[in-house]
């Protein structure tokens, strides 16, 4: 059975936010699509936001559990921070209403990163509501995980003891990068290892406690297959490179998890040798298409890796991400 750390929801509806904030265009009973402003985001259907097709789902993937966490169009960083905090109160009750307290379903909050202190205290109302982690996105415009604030925050989360899921987002536009999904199949990485880069020659890794357990989607971005780069840099250019990080980057490869949706058993292998096999959480980004399904499939083609190190990565290393036996 599978522990499926990577998840989304979406509610079926939800009271009007104002300009500019997603709403909801109902098509028919079982398909809707995510507008942000006249523009269509993204088509979803019951899977994001009804548990008993979930349910159906998960029995048959063979899935125990799901870490079920916002959908990242929603964080709203870029917005006054008294909006963001209305935003995430609204999404998170309905979240916790959407799942009804089903154990199979774990809930991962949202938060207005950009107010520190607004996060903290959303993600200590949240625990307490039921809530069993964060998901952040990686960054707050220019911000990136090593700013002050964020730290702050993240020290908040170690304290608390919550999880916090790190997850790509705000991806930059250009001509080059709007075709082909380009934003995604090439941004996703790049903003996912720019922001693991971030937590590492930040020095973040360095101020935070080692007791803040942090898992970065999307099998870390690129960041498994330039960490030879990164720390020939760390070593050639440390006028440059260093920054307050004490160490070279693959000195911290033990201080994060990543997720395995990496869709080759080869991609998976590199995850595996640079972060080590008890670093390593099944997930698989459902349910939207560009996920992996059934989650695990890939772990199990491996066939480098031996039952107990498949058993580990498919679910007794989520068990120690989100702190439980």
């Amino acid at each position: 059975m599978v522990l499926d750390v990577h998840t989304h929801l979406v509610p079926h509806g939800w009271p009007e936010l104002g300009p500019g904030w997603p709403w909801l265009r109902v098509d028919s009973e079982r398909a809707a699509m995510i507008m942000v402003g006249e523009t269509e985001f993204r088509p979803i259907g019951p899977q994001t936001w009804d548990p008993a097709t979930r349910l159906a789902d998960m029995g048959e993937d063979g899935v125990a559990a799901q870490v079920v966490s916002p959908t990242p169009v929603f964080f709203g960083y870029d917005r006054p921070a008294a909006e963001a905090v209305k935003v995430a109160r609204i999404f998170n009750d309905l979240t916790l209403e959407t799942l009804a307290g089903d154990e199979r379903f774990i809930p991962f909050c949202q938060v207005p990163l950009q107010d520190p202190d607004a996060a903290c205290a959303e993600l200590d109302r949240c625990l307490e509501a039921g809530h069993a982690g964060v998901e952040i996105g990686n960054h707050v415009g220019d911000r990136d995980l090593d700013d002050e604030g964020i730290v702050t925050f993240l020290r908040h989360c170690a304290h608390v003891g919550a999880p916090v899921f790190v997850h790509p987002w705000d991806m930059p536009e250009s001509p080059r990068l709007n075709r082909w999904m380009a934003r995604w199949l090439t941004g996703m990485p790049a903003e996912t290892h720019l922001s693991v880069l971030a937590m590492i020659l930040g020095g973040v890794f360095d101020r935070v406690p080692e007791t803040l357990r942090l898992c970065f989607a999307h099998g870390a971005g690129s960041f498994p297959f330039w960490i030879g780069r990164a720390d020939n840099a760390w070593h050639r250019r440390g006028d440059l490179v260093r920054g307050r990080s004490e160490h070279p980057p693959s000195h911290y490869t033990n201080r994060f998890f990543a997720d395995s949706v990496v869709f080759d058993p080869a991609a998976l292998r590199l995850l595996v040798d640079t972060l080590g096999v008890d670093q390593i959480v099944a997930g698989s980004d459902y349910p939207y298409p560009l996920g992996e399904r059934p989650v695990g499939q890939i772990v199990r083609k491996a066939g480098f890796l031996t039952a107990e190190q498949r058993e580990k990565i498919l679910s007794g290393n989520a068990l120690r991400f989100l702190g439980r036996s």
